[in-house]
């Protein structure tokens, strides 16, 4: 008990003005670029530095040559300082009332290439009109941002990921998809249709290679014994057209993102001769949001943008 009224003490007694310092020097690596953003001086941010370095008992900031670098411990509170931050700017930015059209916040969503592709620009459109004050941020998720989604998800409002990387987080389903193998369409080593074989022989280009990062299709084709020949790894799904145009290389892709493409890109489409199960595309939100006006704005926005760019023509549900 003793140990943890010292803790609340010790927190109740710092100077929240102190995180905004250690963030803009933990972003700008300078005092001068960090001052400038604060619209501090020089000395006062200087201050503020020394303050944080004896808090932590640690130099976070440290020159070598013209350049200032992070010490490990700054590195490791870099990303704890933004969430920190972002929560204590949800915190006093809260009103009882939420009016979408008188609201000036910035609102986060975690989505790869991919789901911008298939409802950003519907997803963008329906936002300005409901809410043409406030601002939509698309960040681009990671493995290690969906492997820790629930501490992710605190300082972002939303993460759009398919069914197979995150549980135990609400979520909603918000449209299916299909996997469809692609490759150059002058590439004469596969013929109409696809065989076992050729995906166990061609060289693949893949997406967030790794022992915990991979595309279910692509974690579900190891578990059926086929282990693909990998060539070139990419961490963005749109550049997996060109790594393939005027190869041999073959690839999985969304066929909801192989719709969006330029009909003369140089690329054919094949079934995959083997199962490797649908898509399954759904937003997730941290428990804490679960029933904050903004949050259930945002949420119901992002519904109506699925259902209406997935109901395009061209673009069908998988049946």
């Amino acid at each position: 008990m003793a140990s943890s009224m010292r803790e609340v003490h010790s927190v109740a007694n710092l100077d929240l003005n102190l995180l905004v310092s250690l963030d803009a020097l933990l972003q700008h690596r300078s005092v001068t670029k960090a001052a400038n953003q604060l619209g501090l001086s020089q000395p006062a941010l200087s201050a503020a530095l020394g303050r944080l370095r004896r808090h932590f008992d640690d130099n976070l900031l440290y020159r070598v040559g013209n350049e200032y670098h992070l010490s490990p411990l700054a590195a490791e509170l870099r990303q704890r300082v933004r969430l920190a931050l972002d929560g204590v700017e949800r915190v006093f930015s809260a009103q009882p009332d939420f009016d979408p059209a008188e609201s000036t916040r910035e609102f986060s969503i975690l989505v790869s290439d991919y789901g911008i592709g298939v409802l950003g620009d519907t997803l963008a459109g329906l936002f300005a009109d409901a809410a043409p004050r406030a601002r939509l941020r698309f960040g681009p998720t990671s493995p290690d941002l969906v492997a820790r989604a629930e501490h992710s998800l605190l300082g972002s409002d939303l993460m759009l990921v398919p069914h197979g990387f995150v549980t135990d987080l609400p979520h909603q389903d918000l449209y299916r998809d299909r996997w469809v193998m692609v490759l150059s369409s002058d590439n004469d080593d596969v013929g109409e249709s696809m065989t076992t074989d050729d995906l166990r022989t061609s060289p693949w280009v893949v997406v967030y290679h790794g022992q915990t990062a991979s595309t279910p299709a692509a974690r579900q084709l190891r578990m059926l014994g086929i282990e693909p020949t990998v060539q070139v790894i990419t961490e963005s799904f749109l550049t997996v057209p060109q790594l393939v145009v005027g190869s041999k290389r073959i690839a999985l892709l969304q066929e909801r993102l192989v719709h969006l493409l330029p009909l003369n890109v140089g690329l054919r489409t094949v079934a995959c001769p083997v199962d490797v199960g649908e898509l399954v595309e759904a937003m997730w939100w941290h428990p804490v949001y679960e029933r904050d006006p903004e949050h259930l704005f945002l949420r119901e926005l992002v519904t109506r943008a699925a259902s209406m760019a997935t109901d395009e023509p061209g673009v069908p549900w998988p049946t």
